[in-house]
């Protein structure tokens, strides 16, 4: 039996390289916003609309192939380590499919961005972004793929190392295809989703030859070779991996529809949306790592038929969550006015920006515990009701509330970010007693 604190720094040293590597996808897109906004409002703004429609279609295959990790985890935790490389294949089969019908769906949605009544020049820039973006999806998603089987094996420092070396690729190709390095044309916003296409490919291509190599996995066949379907396994994927995905699908989602909401109160907001969002966005990607360490350690837990223990690393890291994101609440609120300059030099921007990162700075620790509650669920293979509570939390409150208090009540921008306060408060709320209950009902099997 592990005391609690033993299980905090277990988690926290499963969950560190996993943090270190969702800020390094994150900081892509802060690099991304970096160097678009010295283009000036309009790409900036166009950068936000894209990259928040464009994560609305790759958080599906995103969601789906985080299903892997827990199976894997279970399977590991009762010693069934050959089911272990039949979850690989399968992932690997359904990752590559899924990848195809998203790309496809990406430049669907792209035609109609027209309709969403946003400034034309706006407009124009999302739509050629967005179509750059979609091909990096076919990438992302096999790095998915080798990312959560190896972390369902406990290995969580790989994906974490090529993230790191993404991110110097990502800044460099910046550099030289948004403002035309070395006799490369200046492609300005463009340029931008090209550097992410290059970097994604390099992650995808860089971590696949490192497990193929390693020594740590000598004993999986993790060739990307597609093997004959299993489809008892394939329903087990999928019955975990769209639910998984809807819940983040719900969640994203809402934060797009609020992009949309503040697009239509002007190009500034929207611009200091983008900001914002972008700092909060951070420090959520680090929160998903203790999400995910604690999703594995529940799932090792669950497979070794420990329910103490399941509780234990289910709450200590709801604990860690909550704690991490407070910090991160108390630098948003220091550094609230500096912050902001760094992506901009409108001072009208700055100022939206900065009132933005207070509520911020409210919400993070809601944020933080909705954020693992959904992870350690996932480790227990509960997904149907969180993904419920997603939807009540972001659809039937976040989002009526913000346009309630931005519209009709007049609050702007600000009323928008509050409503999102509410639906993380929500969220939080209800799936942390959706755990307590579920571990509960485990101790009475």
């Amino acid at each position: 039996m592990h005391t609690i604190k033993e299980h905090v720094v277990s988690t926290i040293k499963l969950a560190f390289p996993v943090s270190v590597g969702q800020l390094g996808f994150m900081l892509m897109g802060v690099v991304d916003s970096m160097m678009v906004g010295g283009l000036g409002a309009a790409p900036l703004a166009a950068a936000s609309l894209a990259n928040g429609l464009f994560l609305l279609i790759l958080i599906v295959g995103i969601g789906v192939s985080y299903a892997v990790s827990p199976l894997v985890a279970i399977a590991v935790g009762a010693k069934k380590y050959s089911d272990c490389q039949t979850i690989f294949h399968q992932s690997h089969l359904i990752n590559f499919l899924l990848s195809i019908v998203l790309l496809a769906a990406t430049y669907i949605f792209s035609d109609l961005i027209k309709y969403l009544n946003e400034p034309v020049k706006v407009t124009t820039l999302t739509i050629s972004y967005i179509r750059i973006l979609g091909l990096s999806i076919l990438p992302s998603m096999l790095f998915q793929t080798y990312r959560q089987f190896i972390e369902g094996l406990s290995y969580t420092r790989p994906a974490m190392v090529f993230t790191i070396l993404a991110n110097v690729i990502n800044l460099f190709m910046n550099w030289v295809l948004v403002y035309g390095k070395f006799g490369f044309p200046r492609w300005e916003l463009d340029g931008s989703g090209w550097a992410t296409f290059s970097s994604r490919l390099f992650m995808a291509a860089g971590l696949m030859l490192y497990v193929i190599y390693s020594k740590n996995y000598k004993d999986f066949n993790v060739l990307p070779v597609f093997k004959k379907m299993n489809f008892p396994v394939i329903k087990k994927i999928l019955g975990l991996g769209f639910p998984s995905a809807f819940q983040y699908a719900f969640e994203v989602g809402a934060f797009s529809f609020a992009i949309l909401m503040i697009g239509w109160l002007g190009t500034k907001q929207l611009a200091a949306h983008q900001i914002a969002m972008n700092l909060a966005s951070v420090t959520y990607m680090i929160t998903l790592g203790i999400s995910s360490a604690g999703g594995i350690r529940v799932g090792n837990a669950l497979g070794k038929q420990n329910i103490s223990e399941v509780r234990k690393a289910g709450f200590s890291a709801i604990g860690l969550g909550a704690a991490l994101m407070a910090c991160f609440g108390i630098i948003f609120i220091l550094f609230h006015n500096f912050l902001p300059s760094l992506y901009i030099n409108d001072p009208g921007v700055i100022s939206i920006a900065a009132q933005l990162l207070i509520i911020a700075a409210i919400f993070q620790i809601f944020d933080g515990t909705q954020a693992v509650g959904i992870g350690i669920l996932r480790g227990l293979t509960d997904v149907k009701v969180p993904t419920l509570i997603t939807f009540i939390a972001y659809w039937v409150v976040a989002l009526p509330a913000g346009y309630l208090l931005g519209f009709i009540l007049h609050l702007n921008v600000i009323g928008v970010w509050i409503g999102l306060l509410l639906g993380l408060l929500t969220s939080a709320v209800l799936l942390t007693l959706r755990f307590n209950r579920r571990s509960k009902k485990l101790i009475s099997i």
